[in-house]
């Protein structure tokens, strides 16, 4: 009876998920053949359109080899892809010193306020994305708030130009926008923790750091992974940001050249070459972290 009613629940579950999962590989996979077909297109000779090919046995690698010779040291791309892996990274790591202390206090520490404090994280994606970026774009004017501030009234003369290529503007601004979407998971990953657990490093006379060093961080690794995760992938295809706070080859990254690309006659197929670099790019680490959950439930059985 039990191994029945096992079998039933699992394919109640299978049934629900079914559609999700049909409605995510449908508007996955289709997508991405459509780019696979202009990647290996052809290019009008005369009109420079795209000319996609849906037949994978007459697909012409060309402009994927194109834009793959052009990427690594001494590649026109190449500093670009050095930009985005440096502001990426160094926008990851703001984001994560600042959600990590916010979301632990949330779980852990903020009592009845929770709810409070929980709706304030919400807060954030409620206002457009675009519009939390032009705000920052007044701010950050020659006669703007910031340069104001820094003048204390007329005291002293700074005028500095924030907006015209300053690579901390975009790392800041990268950070100031991606960083409630690390935030949550952060908070999911804390607020699940087992009190139990955490009562019985006090127990055997661990003080409060060493239960946070030694109980705490380990057990939440997989959840600041996926936080990172969920955090830097879309920074990497980010081009708004970017055009919006600077506006500058001098900070253009990945997702500035594939923007560039689109609206280029003729290169349409080589912004969806560094799309699909974007996408392997991605992939791994996301199957990397797969594995190693998958793993850390082996262990948990």
């Amino acid at each position: 009876m039990l191994q029945r009613s096992r079998e039933r629940n699992t394919r109640l579950w299978v049934a629900l998920a079914t559609p999700g999962v049909v409605w995510l590989l449908l508007f996955f996979l289709a997508p991405l053949y459509v780019v696979l077909a202009i990647v290996f297109g052809q290019v009008d000779p005369l009109f420079r359109t795209a000319v996609p090919v849906w037949n994978p046995l007459a697909w012409n690698a060309d402009q994927f080899l194109y834009v793959l010779s052009r990427i690594g040291p001494g590649g026109i791309y190449f500093p670009a892809l050095i930009r985005t892996v440096g502001y990426v990274g160094a926008a990851s790591i703001l984001c994560l010193a600042i959600a990590f202390p916010v979301a632990y206090y949330v779980s852990r520490l903020a009592g009845r306020r929770k709810g409070v404090l929980i709706a304030l994280l919400i807060a954030p994606f409620w206002i457009s994305y675009m519009m939390r970026m032009l705000a920052w774009v007044n701010l950050l004017q020659n006669d703007g708030l910031v340069n104001r501030v820094l003048n204390f009234g007329g005291l002293f003369h700074v005028q500095i130009d924030w907006l015209t290529g300053q690579p901390l503007v975009v790392i800041l601004s990268l950070a100031y926008g991606y960083v409630p979407y690390m935030i949550l998971p952060l908070y999911a990953g804390l607020d699940r923790l087992s009190q139990s657990m955490l009562e019985a490093s006090r127990d055997l006379g661990a003080s409060r750091v060493s239960s946070f060093m030694r109980v705490t961080l380990p057990l939440c690794r997989p959840t600041v992974l996926a936080a990172v995760l969920l955090t830097c992938l879309p920074m990497l295809g980010d081009y708004f940001t970017n055009d919006l706070l600077s506006a500058s080859p001098k900070t253009a990254m990945v997702g500035n050249l594939i923007n560039d690309s689109v609206q280029a006659p003729g290169q349409t197929g080589q912004a969806g070459a560094f799309v699909m670099l974007v996408l392997i790019a991605t992939v791994l680490p996301m199957i990397y972290y797969v594995r190693t959950t998958l793993r850390g439930d082996e262990v948990r059985t």
